[in-house]
């Protein structure tokens, strides 16, 4: 996992990755007043991004596909429940 910063043109460690703004979905679940979210974009490369729902020029966190989908199988058997 790594922070991209969309107002960088590059980061250190990956290319620089693009996030459609069209592309950032966040939960049914936080409905349209929550700002307790996150939002998540798929990106080309196969990268996944996650940012904080609340301000569109959050930092973003970026995973490749195995890490987000292990990342959903822990969510899905309740790893993070607390």
């Amino acid at each position: 996992m790594d922070t991209y910063d969309p107002h960088e043109h590059a980061h250190p460690t990956r290319p620089a990755v693009g996030f459609p703004d069209h592309g950032w979905r966040k939960p049914s679940a936080c409905g349209p007043n929550s700002g307790n979210c996150v939002e998540v974009n798929l990106a080309a490369h196969g990268l996944v991004g996650v940012r904080d729902s609340k301000t569109d020029s959050s930092p973003v966190l970026v995973f490749d596909r195995g890490e987000w989908a292990r990342f959903v199988e822990a969510v899905r058997r309740g790893e993070f429940d607390g």
